[in-house]
């Protein structure tokens, strides 16, 4: 008979080996948002290092995006790299054995928590190609020139630490939901509130064997071919689609593939290779049906432009431009026009140092509203190299980076999660940052961490 954890193998999931931090460190201090949050605002990292000071924190352990540009940047990644090694010699961090993470999130935002479970992925059942027909794979389209230096980290590192987080299409709530049903029987791992007013989160270890050919049995229900086609029409069947940390998940397939290339030909590397912790991705899995999931869209500021010039662009475009009074009733009026509209119009606001209101486009050519703006974006930022570009994930940080001189804060309507999973194996993956699953502090935060090395 067939055990469990060789049924979860076939679904590309793994029991992983968990680290957490030994008794007595502050989880407060310990956990960190992910790295690509806030990569426009210094001073909330700042913030966080002055909060954190001298105690042992993941914010030591990954390289917040603000800072990539630095001339500092092969400093800060060989730093991390040590420190992870320290750590692990220090007996800051230890082994909790194989086990599925449980996880409960509250957040400010919303009435109900966010489940998630933990688990690792083989990366061999994923493929970050436009076209991608993998078990697992992207939603948005991946940029390859930001791999590298994420790449140099993982390249030399010790360990991961997931801020990614994988859906799964499972509307009858049969993977996880069941767990959380029975949490006060596993052992708990942590429990406490996350810094900057962020939140609550609570971990339970899963190992038994049970619980584990039970999730094997859900999973496998949910990548049944027949149910799949019957369902979407298609025969490559879907199981996980990356929600937040695309390029982090690029990245660890990146150097798998140069970890299989390192090993071509040498004795024994097929053995080796099979069960080679670099094989894996540590993830979250988050149902796509979780009341505690929002879907919010990324939203986009522009620097270093000439707003109203770009503007008379959109309307030579074919769009309508309104002016408001503030940039709070501009965002207001592109929620109305969603939750009213089939998606027969595209509408967006925008605020600059001087102005704000909504931009209309009646007739789009694209299905998604995302792809209406970013096309205009695109071809603008063409034959205008100085202007920039970021991609942020709050309406307040999009009010007050918008306003500032020679800025422009791009608000876009909501995104609707139901039809995530259609659009993307009818239509493949998305325009780049298209949705964020939460606002800026809802985000995960850094708390396990997993083994990639042999050592």
């Amino acid at each position: 008979m067939i055990g469990a954890r060789e049924r979860l193998e076939r679904m590309g999931v793994t029991v992983p080996e968990i680290y957490l931090p030994s008794a007595g460190i502050d989880y407060r201090k310990w956990a960190v948002v992910a790295c690509d949050q806030y990569s426009s605002e210094r001073e909330y990292w700042e913030d966080a290092n002055r909060e954190i000071g001298e105690a042992p924190s993941t914010l030591r352990l990954i390289f917040p995006e603000c800072y990539l540009e630095d001339a500092d940047k092969d400093a800060r990644i060989a730093n991390i790299q040590r420190t992870m090694r320290e750590y692990l010699e220090k007996g800051i961090l230890e082994s909790k054995g194989y086990a599925f993470v449980l996880v409960e999130r509250t957040t400010p935002f919303e009435a109900k928590p966010r489940l998630g479970l933990v688990v690792a992925i083989d990366l061999e059942r994923y493929q970050y190609g436009k076209d991608s027909k993998s078990l697992i794979r992207p939603t948005e389209g991946t940029i390859v020139e930001r791999l590298p230096p994420r790449m140099a980290i993982r390249r030399g590192a010790a360990l991961e630490l997931p801020h990614i987080m994988i859906l799964i299409d499972d509307p009858a709530r049969t993977v996880i939901e069941p767990m959380y049903e029975r949490r006060q029987y596993f052992e708990r791992a942590y429990d406490f509130d996350l810094m900057k007013n962020s939140g609550h989160v609570r971990g339970w270890l899963v190992r038994e064997e049970n619980q584990l050919a039970r999730v094997a049995e859900a999973l496998e229900r949910l990548a049944d071919p027949k149910a799949f086609r019957a369902k979407y029409g298609k025969d490559e069947v879907l199981l996980f689609a990356v929600g937040d940390g695309n390029h982090s998940l690029a990245t660890a397939k990146a150097i798998w593939e140069e970890t299989k290339a390192a090993y071509a030909g040498s004795p024994g590397a097929e053995a080796i290779l099979a069960q080679h912790p670099a094989r894996y991705a540590l993830v979250e899995l988050v149902n796509l049906y979780d009341e505690g999931l929002p879907f919010h869209p990324i939203h986009r500021v522009l620097f270093n432009i000439d707003a109203q010039d770009f503007l008379k662009k959109l309307v030579e475009a074919g769009a309508n431009i309104a002016y408001m009074p503030d940039a709070a009733q501009a965002f207001a009026a592109v929620d109305a026009s969603a939750a009213k509209d089939a998606g027969s119009s595209h509408v967006f606001a925008f605020v600059s140092d001087s102005r704000a209101g909504t931009i209309t486009f009646e007739t789009p050519r694209a299905r998604l509203a995302v792809a209406t703006i970013q096309e205009h974006i695109d071809a603008y930022r063409a034959s205008h190299s100085e202007v920039g570009i970021d991609y942020i994930h709050g309406t307040a940080s999009t009010e007050t980076l918008g306003r500032k001189k020679g800025n422009l804060g791009l608000y876009l309507p909501p995104v609707d999660k139901s039809s995530f999973f259609s659009v993307v194996i009818h239509d493949g993956v998305m325009p780049r940052k298209t949705f964020s699953m939460g606002e800026a502090p809802e985000k995960r935060f850094y708390i396990e961490a997993r083994r990639i090395t042999n050592d």
